[in-house]
């Protein structure tokens, strides 16, 4: 604890949920340290949308914005490269106080830094299905979220391929923008005849073969081709990945947390635990677009800063 830096608010991940609790609690000045381990979930996406004024832009684009803008404030401090190992509460001199161990960052920089408060915003992990070339696709003709993706493939023909339970709701929500869909489970038991015949009335079609590759070009999908050879023409679509929270270092921690290992919050980003908050995907209940998730860290700022001054709010 006596080599720790100590700061008002530790921010685990530099997200747009972790930037945006930055900024505002730099302007209620905190003293705030950003770690940021600089591996973002959407790397691969080329184009974000539905952020208002900002549809459109590269995510990559829109975290250079943004760490600019709180980079302004003298108070905030980002460890690139950096991630943390452990997180523990223990009793400092003034009450309870959490210790971040961390792994990276700055040359010379601390260890081990010591907060009032923590917000987690690490985000998720993400699994894409055992497909072969999916990669080569992905983020460019394939994508994981429809509300934010969808407008673009609109009336192509469209495949969903994934290897989870919820494949059939998820069809049901792209086929808003498109008569032209196929799911793939790629062999996978995960729908059943009753689920496949409410698909098909719905004009949905379930193929279950194994997916052999997909095929295209430069980032553009053309087709699906099955284990015995079939090739299903497609122009664009959308998988399921499986998604895990990366918050390996606070097992040691009593706070609550869903089936799924998602940190539990009330609408104000408190976990079960005082001085301790969640936003963005790290949080129940899981993948958010990025302007939610920039919401939810902008509100958890103003609760810790409230927290920290004894005054209870609406937020």
């Amino acid at each position: 604890m006596t080599d720790a830096e100590v700061v008002d608010a530790l921010i685990l991940g530099g997200g747009p949920a972790g930037l945006s609790a930055a900024l505002n609690l730099a302007r209620a000045r905190a003293t705030v340290v950003v770690v940021d381990s600089g591996r973002p979930r959407n790397a691969a996406t080329l184009r974000s949308h539905g952020f208002i004024t900002r549809d459109g832009i590269s995510p990559l684009e829109l975290r250079k914005l943004a760490r600019e803008e709180v980079t302004r404030y003298p108070t905030v401090r980002m460890l690139d490269r950096a991630k943390a190992t452990m997180l523990s509460e223990v009793m400092g001199p003034d009450g309870a106080r959490f210790v971040a161990t961390l792994e990276g960052g700055r040359p010379g920089g601390a260890s081990t830094i010591a907060a009032s408060s923590v917000l987690i915003a690490t985000g998720i992990r993400e699994t894409l299905p055992a497909v072969p070339n999916l990669r080569s696709f992905y983020g460019m003709t394939l994508f994981s979220c429809a509300a934010c993706d969808a407008w673009e493939l609109q009336d192509r023909r469209l495949a969903l391929i994934g290897e989870t339970p919820d494949l059939p709701s998820r069809a049901r929500l792209i086929a808003r923008w498109t008569n032209d869909l196929t799911v793939f489970t790629n062999a996978s038991e995960v729908i059943d005849t009753a689920e496949e015949a409410e698909l098909a009335a719905s004009g949905i079609n379930v193929e279950r073969r194994r997916i052999e590759d997909l095929e295209g070009d430069r980032g553009a999908i053309t087709a699906v081709r099955l284990s015995d050879g079939t090739r299903i023409s497609i122009e664009g679509g959308f998988v399921r990945p499986r998604w895990e929270p990366a918050l390996d270092f606070v097992d040691r921690l009593p706070v609550n947390r869903d089936s799924e290992g998602h940190l539990l919050v009330d609408r104000s980003g408190r976990t079960s635990l005082a001085g301790l908050y969640g936003a963005g995907d790290a949080a129940a209940p899981g993948p958010q677009q990025l302007i939610v998730a920039a919401g939810q860290g902008a509100r958890a700022a103003a609760v810790i800063i409230h927290d920290m001054v004894g005054v209870r709010t609406a937020h």
